[in-house]
């Protein structure tokens, strides 16, 4: 049986669509069509179940049309509407190409801040990201419930492990204490 840290969540059915059980999938990381996957993780009842992808296609920037294997009506697709999605971690590429990710990618990495002595400490996880202005901002929950935003910017980046789903980042504390 697959464990939860062997895995992480890109997105969530939220609707059927047709009557062949294809259903919507809103995705925050299109990590399963760029190496091709053969099967995605659904959470039903607490656990990670195996779903073997037949077709999908894109419907827009964050939604899919998927098809999976032996879901073929609206009625058995109904049974998994709501379902989050997970992907493996091992199948995830080590060389992602960083121009092509859009900054939604990086929702659900943890973020830590490097500071000159190159200590690292877990400011928390990113929830959400503000990109409706030209400075993008990450929003970020930390251990202690309170929302951050980290400045979604090249000068404060330092690298991304997207295997483990962390982010690196070299913000001044003054910058985060205003958000608190």
């Amino acid at each position: 049986m697959i464990s939860a840290d062997e895995v992480y969540k890109i997105g969530q059915l939220t609707r059927t669509h047709g009557v062949r059980g294809e259903l919507a999938f809103r995705f925050i990381d299109d990590v399963w069509d760029r190496v091709e996957a053969d099967y995605l993780f659904l959470q039903l009842d607490g656990l990670l179940v195996p779903f073997f992808l037949e077709e999908w296609r894109f419907r827009s920037d964050d939604v899919a049309l998927l098809k999976f294997e032996d879901i073929d009506s609206a009625d058995q697709a109904q049974h998994i509407v709501g379902a989050e999605v997970y992907f493996p971690k091992h199948l995830t590429p080590d060389d992602v190409d960083e121009l092509e990710l859009e900054w939604r990618h990086f929702t659900d990495f943890e973020v830590y801040n490097i500071d000159s002595q190159s200590s690292e400490k877990l400011i928390g996880k990113v929830v959400d990201v503000l990109d409706q202005t030209a400075n993008v901002l990450l929003v970020v929950l930390t251990p202690a419930g309170k929302e951050v935003f980290v400045p979604a910017h090249e000068d404060f980046i330092i690298r991304a492990d997207h295997r483990e789903r962390h982010l690196y980042v070299n913000v001044p504390d003054e910058l985060l204490n205003l958000n608190c």
